[in-house]
């Protein structure tokens, strides 16, 4: 098996990646112009109350010592139902922004995983399984979050921006001018940030990737871990990561939290000077007290957007690398299609054969260099070897997990980058050393990959993997839950019902790698008798570290250094007094 490596994040395509956001929101092209006009809605109500509440001051100011109340309550009524719409349609567009990210976050998840079903094994070889996980949970999160929220206050801002310096240019051009020293230097500072915070929110979403990928890991290997007094080492381990995700965390954090205070400061700053030039033309008597009033109200509304934008910038940033990381693995190369005209593997006998092949999973490392061997249909082919000789990988090849780099694998004649994968795949059943078991009956396991099996193909399996009287000492028999990887049943239990499963399927090849490994020699010999008898006429390959558990198979392949270096039956092989010959020796001395 190919490596784990880690994947490094590239530079960022934040155009590009926007665009493809938006792409997910195109099924939602009716509902968002909806909402945009609610938007406009909302926020012209609301831009009416700074001009109700400045024309009650006038009303209040219009003579010394007499107030018009009934003015005053006129415009004061009126201001309260603007802001009270405005907020109640606030609130519609909330939720609609809501169910909008929701249906994208699933739709973005659905096309992950369709994605994850359709790469290549040397994916998930060489990505960690937290890092993926932490792709289609954590990621796509954080972009839900921010259409939800950020996407909202975006196009809130923008229609206030528009509409306050509109209103502010009708009250006074002249005081309008004072926002043009201030607003600028924002738009500046909040471009310069946005290329220092981004690249760090790109290495805080990989941190947090390989932090899970690591909690992953160990987690899987608890018990090793327990078992080597291993927990203080492991902790060091999961400190550091945690660690470096904190300080990227921090890392981002420092620099984005600094963006809305500064602007801040800048739209006080032009508050203040509004204030100072707003009194001179007071006294001039260019402009009424209710006017400097409302436009006070506008410059803040012109600017809190604006403060807004600064805040949730950096949440933008997070989202954009949090979103690309999902488009990396959208992006990803699939496994090589089927060639043109590929036809589908029936009538299958079994006859295998490869053919001077050559692979290696990583350029300019060849692992096997030039292996041949024919298995005739319908016998059993054992593949033994020292570890590192090629024998998993030979499984790989056979199932097309990977494409040989020379050579051919062969089928009942053609080469199987002939068939369709789907079909060729369908041929074998596969039982490997690491088991795996579903949460579900352990009916359904045993009958997962044979559409309607019935419980008497399913007993007769469990009867021939010598499990049958344990599933019928447990309360529920056959329909008894198991949890999920099998974790209230024992690792020879579930090995027991991956070869139940491997029995029932109805193929004309079958793959064993080390499938016996994890029960007791009398089980394994009465479940190798079992097999001989229900796989008759079926070609099997099995990779076997004791040997003596494959001493009747009708040919064993000896690997070293990934080329068959003997072949034989086992009496023949021991004759000959060759490597297999001191590989068995050496087991059993």
């Amino acid at each position: 098996m190919a490596p784990r490596q880690t994947v490094r994040v590239k530079p960022k395509d934040t155009k590009g990646t926007l665009r493809r956001i938006l792409s997910y929101l195109g099924g939602f092209k009716y509902l968002i112009a909806i909402i945009l006009m609610l938007c406009i809605v909302s926020n012209l109500l609301s831009l009416m109350g700074p001009s109700m509440a400045g024309k009650a001051i006038n009303a209040a100011s219009a003579g010394k010592g007499k107030v018009d109340f009934g003015e005053v309550k006129y415009y004061t009524v009126r201001m309260l139902i603007f802001y009270l719409t405005s907020s109640f349609l606030t609130i519609v567009i909330s939720n609609l922004m809501i169910f909008v990210s929701l249906n994208v976050a699933k739709k973005m998840r659905n096309d992950v995983f369709e994605k994850l079903m359709l790469l290549p094994v040397g994916f998930f070889d060489k990505n960690a399984t937290g890092d993926i996980i932490s792709r289609v949970s954590y990621d796509i999160d954080v972009v839900s979050q921010s259409l939800a929220s950020d996407l909202v206050a975006i196009l809130t801002s923008m229609v206030t921006v528009v509409g306050s310096l509109t209103m502010m240019i009708r009250i006074s051009p002249l005081l309008s001018l004072v926002e043009l020293i201030t607003i600028p230097l924002a738009v500046l500072y909040t471009t310069k940030m946005r290329k220092i915070t981004q690249p760090r929110y790109s290495k805080r979403s990989k941190a947090y990737g390989d932090m899970n990928g690591y909690v992953e890991e160990m987690f899987t290997g608890q018990k090793t871990i327990i078992a080597y007094s291993y927990e203080d080492k492991v902790s060091e381990g999961f400190d550091e990561k945690n660690k470096d995700s904190a300080d990227r965390y921090y890392d981002a954090e420092f620099y984005g939290a600094t963006m809305g205070p500064t602007v801040n400061g800048l739209n006080n700053l032009g508050l203040g000077l509004i204030g100072m030039f707003g009194a001179v033309l007071y006294s001039l008597k260019m402009i009424s007290l209710g006017q400097i009033s409302s436009f006070v109200l506008y410059s803040r509304k012109f600017s809190g957007p604006i403060n807004e934008i600064a805040n949730v910038t950096n949440e933008i940033y997070s989202a954009l690398s949090a979103a690309e990381r999902v488009f990396k693995l959208l992006d990803e190369t699939e496994e090589v299609k089927d060639t043109t005209g590929a036809k589908e593997l029936n009538d299958i006998k079994g006859n295998v054969e490869l053919k001077h092949v050559a692979f290696g999973y990583d350029e300019g490392r060849t692992i096997i260099h030039d292996l041949s061997f024919k298995a005739d249909a319908g016998k059993l082919i054992a593949i033994v070897g020292p570890t590192g000789a090629g024998k998993t990988t030979i499984i790989n090849l056979l199932m097309r997990f990977y494409d040989v780099d020379k050579g051919s694998v062969c089928v009942d004649g053609p080469d199987i980058r002939d068939y369709t994968r789907k079909s060729l795949r369908k041929a074998y059943a596969m039982v490997l050393q690491d088991t795996w078991v579903f949460n579900g009956t352990i009916f359904d396991n045993i009958a997962y990959g044979k559409e309607g099996a019935t419980m008497d193909e399913v007993v007769k399996a469990a009867k021939a993997a010598h499990i049958h009287s344990f599933i019928m000492q447990l309360p529920k028999g056959y329909n008894t839950i198991i949890g999920e990887d099998g974790g209230n049943i024992s690792k020879g239990q579930k090995q027991l019902l991956t070869i139940a499963r491997a029995m029932l399927y109805d193929s004309k090849m079958l793959i064993l790698d080390e499938a016996t490994s994890n029960v007791d020699t009398s089980t394994e010999r009465a479940i190798q008798s079992a097999m001989r008898e229900l796989m008759k006429d079926k070609t099997c390959f099995v990779i076997a570290h004791r040997l003596s558990t494959i001493k009747n198979a009708d040919l064993i392949l000896v690997l070293k250094d990934g080329d068959v270096c003997e072949q034989g039956t086992h009496e023949s092989l021991m004759k000959a007094g060759g490597f297999y010959y001191k590989l068995y020796h050496a087991q059993y001395e």
